[in-house]
């Protein structure tokens, strides 16, 4: 055996059954493993596109069959860059993530796949096709259109090398980010300064500076420090709200509206250049701006579309946002602070007042919510709901961190049906922030035999405490909802079709529907008090505090209603009417879209645009509406379990059912307008969304 066949048999990325050998990855392997993955689909696309033969088991199976060995690798690795972030990773990443994209294209633009394609399409094996089939063609079709394959010479060397610079200028994009969060720190050394903190922000920030100390320095503890701020979430937003040096909360909130806007790590220019890209691929492939682009494969028709529901809410919500800065500035007056409420200021009255009128601190609920009886919770709802239970079984699959827990998921009948991965804490250091899920394996059909789905749930909670467990503020605990639900889709999916299954296939705007439908039963009494357990004295959550949290739902919906109007309304006017090329820069663009969605306007050196990873780094170019569009429909779906009865158990465990069997199982194999109706009987509105703000 040569050297270089044993080191790849040996390689762990190249493995392509069970569950990913995380224990045995290392960074060395990268290279290596991509490229012979990458060596043999070439191979066997070459051989696919020589034997066009136009039927679903001979063309569309091989296709899915040379997707399994980039799931286990690239997949594993992409994962990698968000929870265990180190240099050297990203040197192996970026050395191949050209070549990956350069053959993602490369499959796309096959023209012999393409007309293949559309032989089936024609041919009559077409109508003996399943729904799920048809809409994998269909797909398949317009993202080879959307690829460029109907490009020719020059043009399509061009579109080529737009598509690959994108695609690095997003990885770019993203690392500055991480950077320039992770360069920022403010060490505070005295206790007085810690006045009115709530004990988690003093364990977070004590933790963070135990993580970035140098060798030689002495550690820190809770209760003396020193802590260390940070512009990560879990830090950042508690001490925006209760830190009382004003002047330091400028500092830090100036801080973080100005992240990776200057210096080596400044993404003006980066941002500039995709747009500017984003613009020249949709006008090659005759679209007049990449908005009519990005919306052909979504489900909202049109950008007119868009701006009807955008109008629509910011007219319910614009008079009542700007009410809710009042009474924000009149508490600050009243409080005795003489200066005009500004932005740094926002956070720390607005907590004021909330505790003023209904009386708790986030500190109040943390001990009632232990990470362990949370998640009972969530499980016991959707065994409620859905008839599925989920198995501990830590130690069934190797984790890339030791916080990482493991589970199964069982039907009714106890039978296997997925399974998913929990990685629940922040670590500033080497993974992202935020809360994602994404797939690790989906289910298909390998030699016969149904392989089970895999997720990865990551969230970006509070971690544990010496001798106690992660105490979730109720924030933390509506994300992992949100989290949980698109990974149910992810597990729950009947869909047999990779391309199909699960969250795969789903158009973008209605992808937030299962998450956002989640969120809801985080407000429904017995089952929130089901999944509260005080880490002291064991009792429930009061109901007097379940009052206040349910009354808090609505405390400044309005405003925040505004603020995601307001990142929808610029991602969508960037990629519809902004000129690129013009004398307009983008951050007064966001200055003026601002000024007519915000009852406080952005300071003028506000450069949150280079932060704004989910348009410029994630997948929301032209489609951060989505999450507005998602809501919408997810809160109508709520309002059908409200209306047979809440407390109605056999009522919402049927309705629970054929929520299962229609938008968490259909997955991307049915058109969701479809699914929806399926489900509902009719299209959604506006009125419950609405409604649960408060707003109508």
């Amino acid at each position: 055996m040569t050297q270089d066949k044993q080191n790849s048999t040996n390689n762990p990325l190249l493995k392509t059954d069970g569950f990913p050998p995380f224990d045995k990855i290392e960074t060395r392997h990268i290279v290596p493993a991509v490229r012979q993955i990458l060596q043999e689909a070439e191979t066997a696309l070459i051989q696919l596109e020589n034997n066009i033969i136009p039927t679903w088991q001979a063309l569309l199976q091989p296709l899915e069959e040379m997707e399994i060995a980039f799931e286990y690798g690239w997949g594993t690795v992409s994962h990698l860059m968000g929870v265990k972030n180190s240099p050297e990773l990203r040197k192996a990443y970026e050395e191949t993530l050209g070549e990956i994209v350069q053959f993602s294209l490369r499959l796309k633009q096959s023209r012999a796949i393409y007309e293949g394609l559309k032989q089936i399409r024609n041919s009559n094996e077409w109508k003996n096709l399943d729904e799920a089939q048809r809409r994998i063609i269909q797909q398949k079709l317009r993202d080879a259109v959307h690829a460029g394959v109907a490009l020719e010479g020059s043009a399509k060397e061009e579109f080529t090398e737009i598509v690959k610079e994108l695609s690095q200028l997003s990885n770019d994009f993203s690392n500055h980010i991480l950077d320039a969060t992770k360069a920022f720190k403010l060490i505070i050394t005295a206790k007085a300064e810690t006045a009115g903190w709530p004990q988690t922000l003093l364990q977070v920030t004590s933790h963070a500076y135990n993580q970035n100390k140098g060798e030689n320095e002495a550690g820190s503890n809770p209760e003396n420090g020193p802590w260390c701020i940070t512009l990560d979430y879990p830090g950042y937003i508690p001490f925006m709200q209760h830190h009382r040096n004003r002047k330091q909360r400028e500092q830090v909130y100036r801080a973080f509206i100005t992240r990776a806007a200057q210096g080596e790590l400044d993404n003006t220019s980066l941002l500039i250049r995709i747009l500017q890209l984003r613009q020249k691929q949709a006008a090659l492939l005759g679209y007049e701006n990449f908005a009519d682009f990005s919306l052909e494969s979504k489900m909202a028709p049109a950008v007119t579309a868009v701006e009807e529901m955008f109008d629509e809410l910011k007219t319910a919500a614009k008079l009542p946002a700007q009410q809710e800065l009042e009474a924000i500035e009149k508490l600050a007056q009243k409080s005795g602070q003489q200066a005009p409420v500004a932005h740094w200021d926002v956070a720390f009255w607005a907590e004021r007042l909330r505790e003023d009128l209904f009386d708790y601190t986030d500190d109040e609920l943390r001990p009632y919510f232990p990470l362990p009886r949370v998640l009972d919770g969530l499980f016991d709802l959707c065994n409620r709901l859905f008839g599925v239970t989920f198995e501990k079984a830590d130690g069934e699959a190797t984790v890339w961190h030791e916080d990482v827990q493991f589970y199964n998921v069982l039907d009714d009948r106890g039978k296997k049906i997925a399974h998913f991965y929990l990685d629940p804490y922040s670590r500033p250091a080497d993974k992202r922030g935020g809360a994602w899920m994404d797939n690790c394996l989906s289910r298909r059909i390998i030699d016969g035999k149904v392989r089970l789905p895999l997720v990865h749930l990551c969230c970006n909670g509070t971690p544990p405490g010496e001798g106690r467990p992660s105490l979730m503020s109720f924030n933390e605990v509506t994300t992992l909802f949100h989290e949980f639900g698109h990974g149910l889709q992810g597990m729950l999916t009947t869909v047999d079709y990779a391309d199909a299954a699960g969250v795969s296939g789903i158009e973008w705007d209605a992808v937030e529907i299962a998450s956002q439908f989640m969120e809801n039963w985080c407000y429904h009494k017995p089952t929130l008090t089901a999944m509260t357990k005080h880490i002291k004295t064991g009792d429930s959550l009061p109901d007097d505090l379940f009052e206040k949290i349910a009354a808090a739902r609505t405390f400044r919906a309005a405003s925040q209603m505004m603020r995601q109007l307001e990142f929808g309304i610029t991602d969508l006017v960037l990629h519809s009417e902004f000129d690129p090329y013009g004398e307009e820069s983008v951050f007064d663009l966001y200055q003026r879209i601002a000024r007519e969605t915000s009852a406080l306007p952005p300071l003028p050196d506000s450069r949150f645009l280079c932060a704004f990873s989910h348009i410029f780094a994630g997948g929301y170019a032209a489609g951060y509406y989505s999450y507005k569009w998602s809501e919408v429909i997810s809160a109508d779906a709520f309002a059908a379990f409200e209306e047979v009865g809440l407390e109605n158990e056999s009522a919402i465990a049927e309705m629970g059912r054929k929520y299962r069997d229609t938008i968490l199982a259909a997955g991307g194999g049915r058109d969701p307008m479809a699914v929806y109706k399926d489900f509902r009987g009719r299209e959604a509105t506006t009125k419950a969304l609405l409604r649960h703000y408060g707003l109508g």
